[in-house]
């Protein structure tokens, strides 16, 4: 719910201290002035001024003006403080850096220059004498008043102290309650946040610092900016004094006495320092097709890297992110799996970065990093700054890579991120911490959150053997999968091929355009030809897919068709990878039968030879059957 960030509770009780104030010094004037005219010369103040020595001076026109005045202009001041104030935290500006105290002093000169000028203007004759008496008077009232606001003022605190004190008093004293702090208004000075208890320090998890561009840190143990300082080794071993065993951040005491952002964000400060707090514009756009895309970088790869891919991959490789920010590589070690999205990377003039996943991953805390209780610093990993870095390049293509991600549970600690991804693009977020009051984030970083940009896209790479853990369904219906079950064989590359650099702007709109080209969509006849075939799996075996996977198709043929491929092919792949793939392990008695009757439906529907991955597929499942 957003905010109206200058009129808070706070904002309004000091801003009504601050005209009870003013009150106090123009009641105090008139009840001081010589001439009784408004409250007589017997009243209480009147004796208390005489006790105290003050002249007694009879106010003027000019006088009573510039009572009126300074009172005004006092409300004016604190308004103005509070305005100062509220815009330097909403800015990001230390509240006590020298631009806001600046600014505190020059609305205190204004408004006390515009208060006494305009006196000293009404004062006739203008002798020393007469400007004497009014500045006398001026400042009799100001003193006394101020004496007795502060006067009343400790009065009504100890009347409220004894009382709250003797209700309370069989009670232990406490300054403030827990459960009380953990409420929070709607328009308090920070939004009350709940923060996942999985924001917690594993003991094999390294400090980390800012990851950087291609070929960039494995996620273990790089630093730069000072993250891997010694606050982020004590982070590390001392997790479980801090939240790793338990604690959790939604407790404002962890978090209520942070130091600067650069000792508790090292390396993204230091990013915010080299950017300039500047974002990069869109990159210029280049005249090339998806086609010519899918064709260059498949030329590229043979030619300068020596790697070779299927014509059909590069294709899948490249239309699957349009319509998923999302993928899974697996199969044989050894067939490229992390080589294509690396050179990916480089062939667009991107950022990669590579993450060897641990087996000790539990949680979201391994990639997105911590915050330490006992050392009052958050323990950033690359994973994290590349996230940060992509705020300030939101145009450049940034691919992570998460190497053997099934090492650990997937569900695990990539959960929050694939539940994110599924949002629209402006909800992309992932929280990491609750931010305290005063407490001055980096430049990206707002209320706690990071920013996940549209430039971001995610690949992991998946062995299959007994080392590793099974990908859950849950995780496979929201990536794109491609299989690497065999090597390719070497071509020849004769022409001239050299990286490009293509910008996500120009990729989405490419994407873009080939989703809105009507001769590349699903066709009501492709629907029911693919719905026969879906519809005897889910009836033969249970097994169907929901809108994620139908939304998946309607993005994925056309592009896949605009990169220079085949309705069928991609059909074909998809049925694969999203229906038949969950057939491994079912050994029933009647699963052979029908995945013969399968294999018969498929090749009478389609024709025999064009659906070629999924009877494939099915002849395995077959055999091992």
């Amino acid at each position: 719910m957003k905010r109206n960030y200058y009129f808070t509770r706070k904002n309004l009780i000091v801003l009504a201290i601050g005209l009870i104030y003013s009150l106090f010094i123009l009641l105090t004037g008139l009840c001081i002035e010589g001439s009784g005219s408004v409250f007589g010369t017997r009243n209480a103040l009147a004796k208390i001024a005489q006790i105290l020595n003050f002249p007694r001076i009879e106010a003027t026109i000019a006088g009573y003006v510039g009572l009126i005045l300074m009172s005004v202009y006092i409300a004016v001041f604190v308004g103005a403080v509070l305005f100062i104030r509220r815009y330097a935290i909403e800015n990001k500006i230390k509240t006590y850096h020298w631009k806001p105290m600046l600014a505190y002093a020059g609305a205190f000169v204004v408004c006390a220059l515009l208060s006494v000028g305009v006196t000293l203007l009404l004062i006739s004759p203008k002798d020393a004498e007469n400007i004497g008496a009014a500045m006398s008077f001026l400042w009799s009232s100001l003193a006394l008043g101020s004496l007795l606001f502060f006067f009343l003022a400790a009065l009504v605190l100890a009347v409220i102290m004894f009382v709250v004190n003797l209700v309370h008093i069989d009670k232990p004293f406490r300054f403030f309650d827990k459960n009380e702090l953990d409420v929070v208004e709607e328009d308090e000075d920070f939004e009350h946040i709940d923060v996942s208890s999985s924001f917690d320090a594993d003991p094999d998890l390294a400090p980390y610092g800012a990851g950087g561009g291609f070929g960039g840190g494995s996620g273990g143990g790089s630093s730069a900016g000072g993250g891997a300082s010694s606050a982020g080794a004590v982070a590390g071993a001392a997790g479980g004094a801090g939240l790793g065993m338990g604690g959790s951040l939604s407790d404002i005491h962890s978090t209520e006495e942070l130091g600067d952002r650069e000792k508790v964000f090292p390396a993204l400060s230091a990013m915010d320092i080299r950017y300039q707090y500047t974002v990069r514009p869109p990159m210029a756009r280049i005249d090339i097709t998806l086609e010519q895309l899918c064709t260059s970088f498949r030329n590229y790869l043979a030619k300068e890297e020596g790697l070779y891919f299927d014509l059909n991959t590069i294709r899948v490789f490249i239309s699957a992110f349009a319509a998923s920010q999302f993928m899974i590589l697996e199969g044989l070690s050894g067939t490229g799996k992390s080589s294509l999205p690396r050179y990916f990377a480089k062939f667009v003039g991107g950022r990669l970065l590579f993450t060897p996943v641990q087996a000790t991953w539990r949680d979201k805390s391994n990639l997105l990093g911590f915050f330490n209780d006992f050392s009052k610093t958050y323990s950033e990993t690359d994973f994290l700054s590349e996230l940060y870095h992509a705020n300030y390049r939101p145009d450049q293509i940034h691919i992570f890579v998460l190497d053997e991600m099934n090492i650990s549970r997937v569900e695990y600690y990539f959960a929050d991120l694939l539940s994110v991804l599924e949002y629209p693009k402006e909800a992309w977020k992932l929280r990491l911490l609750q931010v305290p009051y005063g407490f001055v984030p980096p430049e990206q970083i707002a209320d706690g959150t990071i920013r996940i940009m549209p430039g971001c896209y995610f690949v992991g790479t998946a062995n299959k053997d007994d080392s590793t853990f099974s990908i859950a369904d849950k995780v496979y219906d929201r990536a794109i999968t491609i299989d690497f079950d065999y090597r390719n064989k070497p071509f020849t590359v004769s022409e001239e091929v050299s990286p490009i650099k293509l910008g996500n702007t120009q990729l989405r709109a490419m994407y873009d355009e080939a989703i809105a080209n009507e001769e590349n969509r699903m066709t009501e006849t492709d629907f029911d030809k693919l719905e026969t075939i879906t519809a005897f799996v889910y009836d033969r075996f249970d097994i169907t897919f929901g809108n994620r996977i139908m939304t998946q198709i309607e993005n994925l043929v056309p592009t896949f068709i605009a990169c220079g491929g085949t309705k069928e092919d991609i059909l074909d792949f998809l049925f694969a990878r999203k229906l038949l793939v969950k057939l491994e392990g079912r050994f029933e008695e009647y699963v052979k039968g029908a995945l013969n009757q399968l294999l018969q439906l498929i090749q009478s529907t389609y024709g025999a030879g064009v659906f070629k991955h999924s009877e494939k597929a099915i002849r395995s499942l077959i055999k091992k059957l």
